[in-house]
């Protein structure tokens, strides 16, 4: 139930767009290497949200580097100005002064890369005073869910948020999202990345999805059944931990490169032959032989670490569900886009009898309208906290996802909580 503005306090009431009456949020988003701005619509009368327009803009480090936070930064500031500009004239094409629909400004206050952060809040800053509307902060981590949760029709899942920086299981509770089980070192994306830099896979698009384009040629014809190089597997309770198994991968890959080195070539595996000849080419189909059984090609250690990775996130998120008594399963965040990792979770839950609810890389790669979705939100229900003054907007790199008073769902306490 949203309360007409007339019940909010003074200090929250906000302006609906005065040629439709709708509620209109203009989000920006910048914790990481996409800087992007959505604008988001609610319609009172039929009671549903719509999302107007969504650009990005992504930041790819050269190959075998990472994206580092100044160059990130100076990445966003060169492209929020005309992502605001094309949002606005996507949701409101012909009009002359289309901000003058905008109820608010939504930004992402953290977590995320300090420089990238500040970069897109300075935006939002200068935004809100040019067009005199409020400020709301958003939480980068509450915005994946609800945007998720708004995409999918997802009630009350269990969700599983992985991305770049954060890998958490979460249920919702007693007002808040309360974390179940999360890394203890790393985030998921951040060991994709790192192994991607590892064995040479470009940044182009993104490492995540090179490594499962990669794994994929698993059963292709010609290539036959890959490798599975068994891996670390490190699940300690409700949480994992992925520094292990990367440094344990890495070092395979040193070891390797050391004997000759491998490539992958349409399906093949070339190695220098012991004697400094020419490259020997030994079939996929070979690799379990006793004279091949410690080579291994780039597909088939993306095939392993996969397979393991995402059984690992499998098992504390059914270990969730059991707990919490949920039958259904949000992923979202950057990784969640996997398909291979799609699957893997919806086997499970369907052995449980539940549901598995899932989006492409729309909505689950970083993106404006998610900022824009979680702001309209303490927009319309009036958060004290993401309601902020211009003093307060100093971003922060470190915000936990169970820190957010989320007012805009029930507080009833689980039988979990």
């Amino acid at each position: 139930y949203i309360a007409p503005l007339s019940q909010l306090p003074p200090h929250l009431r906000y302006r609906p767009s005065p040629s439709t009456g709708h509620t209109v949020v203009l989000g920006i988003e910048g914790s990481a290497n996409k800087v992007a701005v959505g604008i988001l619509s609610y319609d009172p009368s039929a009671q549903t949200y719509q999302t107007l327009s969504n650009p990005r803009k992504t930041y790819i480090a050269p190959k075998g580097c990472g994206f580092l936070p100044k160059e990130t930064a100076w990445h966003h500031q060169r492209h929020v100005v005309a992502l605001v500009r094309c949002a606005l004239r996507e949701a409101y094409p012909g009009q002359t002064r289309p901000e003058d629909n905008l109820s608010a400004i939504a930004f992402t206050l953290g977590p995320g890369m300090g420089g990238p952060l500040r970069s897109c809040a300075v935006a939002a800053r200068t935004l809100s005073l040019m067009w005199n509307v409020p400020l709301i902060s958003v939480n980068h981590c509450i915005a994946h869910i609800e945007m998720g949760r708004v995409a999918t029709s997802a009630s009350d899942p269990v969700v599983l948020y992985v991305s770049g920086g954060n890998t958490q299981v979460i249920a919702y509770s007693d007002g808040r999202y309360r974390i179940f089980g999360e890394t203890i070192d790393i985030a998921v994306g951040n060991c994709l990345d790192r192994f991607a830099r590892a064995v040479g896979l470009s940044n182009d698009p993104s490492p995540g999805y090179n490594i499962e384009l990669e794994a994929r040629k698993h059963g292709e014809e010609g290539v036959g059944p890959l490798k599975f190089v068994e891996l670390p597997y490190v699940v300690k309770g409700m949480d994992v931990s992925f520094s292990g198994l990367l440094t344990f991968v890495e070092d395979l890959v040193r070891k390797q490169k050391s004997r000759g080195g491998t490539e992958v070539k349409s399906g093949k595996k070339r190695r220098r032959d012991n004697n400094g000849g020419n490259n020997c080419v030994h079939d996929a189909n070979d690799i379990n032989s006793n004279n091949n059984r410690d080579n291994f090609t780039v597909a088939d250690l993306c095939y392993s670490l996969q397979e393991t990775i995402f059984a690992m996130l499998v098992e504390i998120t059914e270990r969730t569900m059991a707990h919490c008594g949920q039958n259904s399963v949000l992923i979202v965040g950057g990784v969640g886009c996997n398909l291979r990792l799609q699957q893997m979770m919806a086997d499970m839950v369907r052995d449980r009898g539940g549901t598995l609810c899932a989006m492409d890389h729309r909505y689950c790669i970083d993106n404006g309208a998610m900022i824009a979705q979680a702001g309209i939100f303490g927009l319309q229900y009036g958060s004290e906290d993401m309601r902020i003054k211009m003093e307060e907007t100093r971003c922060t790199q470190r915000f936990r996802t169970d820190q957010v008073e989320v007012v805009w769902r029930p507080r009833t306490r689980g039988s979990h909580a």
